[in-house]
Order: structure tokens, then C-alpha cells, then sequence
């Protein structure tokens, strides 16, 4: 158990690095190259951003969620 939290865990953190470096921020952004740089004109921010978001969010839950679970099944 402690190994599959442990992968998840490595693979989560990857994943978060790749999201958060994807995210526009003032200068543009890594997202421009993907095709998130169209952004609406009514809503402020473009659904790519909004999924992007959304994503990392997500990432992030189950991130914590194996850390919790692991300083548990480690914990004697």
C-alpha cells in the first residue's frame, strides 16, 4: 500500500509541476503555446483556462490526499 501511494505521490507531484508551469500568468505563459493564449472577451478567462484550473485543482486534491495517507500507514 505504502508503494502505490508512493507512485502516485511522484506521479501527482510531476503532474502538478507540468499544470502550474502551464498556467498563464502575467507575462503569457507556457499556455500560450498550446493554444490557451484566445481568451473570451466576456468572461475574463477562456475555457482552456478554466479546464487548466480545474485540473490543477484536482491534482492538487489528490496530492494531499496521499500525503495525509502516507504520514498515517507510516506513522507508529
Amino acid at each position: 500500500m505504502t508503494v502505490a501511494l508512493s507512485i502516485i505521490l511522484i506521479m501527482t507531484s510531476v503532474l502538478l509541476v507540468v499544470l502550474i508551469l502551464l498556467h498563464r500568468g502575467k507575462g503569457g505563459g507556457l499556455s500560450n503555446l498550446f493554444g490557451g493564449g484566445v481568451s473570451s472577451s466576456l468572461g475574463g478567462s477562456s475555457v482552456v483556462e478554466k479546464n487548466l484550473d480545474r485540473l490543477t485543482i484536482g491534482a492538487g486534491l489528490v496530492w494531499a490526499a496521499c500525503i495525509v495517507a502516507l504520514g498515517l500507514l507510516l506513522k507508529k
